[in-house]
């Protein structure tokens, strides 16, 4: 491996290859801009540490900006290295990842207890696959009522009861009351959600379930876990189907929302506040994570009683999920190499810029140890 320092990389656009939506596939990409700066091989250093070969990825379509950002700078920096990463969903790349078809693979949610003795196989016989939080993000409850143009509060007791079907209407009492001055119509109110498995529908089924389990009583699921509504594939879909649609609602990640001039909701938290979709806010919810430590990586819970007035509590983090041992000599330098500077303050730093959250340092410096610990 060769390690290259360098100033900066020239271009300033990000240029996303596919639609920035969680786990599952959309035909738009919404596009961000970013700036380019100098890749670093740890959290401090500013050096990079090129691999050569070609990296073949698959996954999350969450995090590719990121990954189209980070391609960008990485091969323009290392000019032996090819990273094709191709975002098709978190189920369809743990899959490909399973099946030794990509180096490693993005998920919106961590390997669930069913998924691991599959992927640990795949890395051979005593090896392991781990976790890696990289890129997390703010998911946005989007809307379009003609008429309101401010930012409704929604706490996530109405929220549950809007996506299951128990409230019905715009000027129900309870939005009514949580919006006091705001001439609510009595529109009907349609809801949509993901209709492919999804890892913004896991983190956001899980939010409310684990807020208001009396009037959210399903678990989170990668599958929407909701009564009523209606499904559309991707991001992408749900986006434009509020767009679309006079009383529409739906979640999705809030470049989505950005992307289609979309209202998004001021959304409640354990502590009563309507906190805003931004990414200083879901910051603040993630810094509070519990950070989980295996054989298998790293696992990050959240705790939806948090009382920080700021935390935006709907969240998702997309991990990388490869071989913590078992790698191949050829591949080893280009993994540990491009996930190093994912992880590094260079490309980190630039996450906000493209509406995802920087991983709070604390956490970036466990992940960093447990990249580096790859072989």
């Amino acid at each position: 491996m060769k390690v290259q320092r360098y100033a900066a990389v020239a271009g300033a656009g990000l240029i996303a290859a596919a639609t920035l939506s969680a786990c599952g596939s959309n035909n738009n990409s919404p596009s961000s801009s970013g700036t380019t700066a100098a890749g670093s091989s740890s959290a401090t250093a500013a050096a990079i540490s090129c691999g050569s070969g070609t990296l073949t990825l698959a996954g999350s379509t969450a995090q590719s900006n990121a990954i189209s950002k980070w391609t960008k700078d990485y091969q323009a920096a290392c000019s032996g290295a090819t990273i094709n990463y191709n975002p098709n969903g978190s189920g369809a790349g743990l899959t490909a990842f399973e099946q030794n078809q990509v180096d490693f693979a993005g998920s919106d949610y961590p390997m669930a207890a069913t998924d691991v003795p599959k992927a640990d196989a795949r890395c051979g016989t005593g090896n392991n696959a781990v976790n890696i939080p990289l890129v997390p993000g703010a998911i946005a409850v989007m809307y379009n009522v003609s008429g309101v143009t401010s930012s409704l509060n929604l706490s996530a007791q109405t929220l549950a009861k809007i996506f299951n079907g128990k409230i019905t209407t715009w000027n129900d009492p309870a939005i009514a009351g949580e919006n006091s001055g705001v001439t609510l119509p009595s529109t009907k109110i349609t809801t949509f959600h993901r209709s492919d498995k999804s890892g913004t529908s896991f983190n956001f089924s899980n939010y409310l379930n684990k807020t208001d389990a009396a009037d959210f009583p399903t678990a989170a699921n990668k599958q929407w876990p909701g009564t009523g509504g209606q499904g559309e594939n991707g991001s992408s879909g749900v986006a434009q189907a509020v767009k679309t649609t006079d009383g529409g609602i739906g979640y999705a990640e809030i470049s989505y929302a950005s992307s289609n001039n979309l209202q998004t909701a001021k959304v409640g938290n354990a502590q009563g506040q309507y906190v805003a979709a931004t990414t200083a806010n879901a910051s603040a919810f993630i810094a509070k994570a519990n950070v989980q430590t295996s054989a298998n990586g790293i696992q990050l819970a959240f705790d939806y009683t948090y009382s920080d007035p700021s935390a935006y509590p709907a969240v998702l983090v997309t991990y990388e999920i490869a071989c913590g041992s078992g790698n191949t000599s050829a591949q080893l330098p280009l993994i540990k190499g491009f996930l190093d500077y994912g992880v590094s303050n260079t490309a980190q730093t630039e996450l906000p810029t493209a509406g995802y959250v920087q991983l709070p340092t604390s956490i970036q410096t466990q992940v960093k140890t447990l990249i580096d610990s790859i072989k």
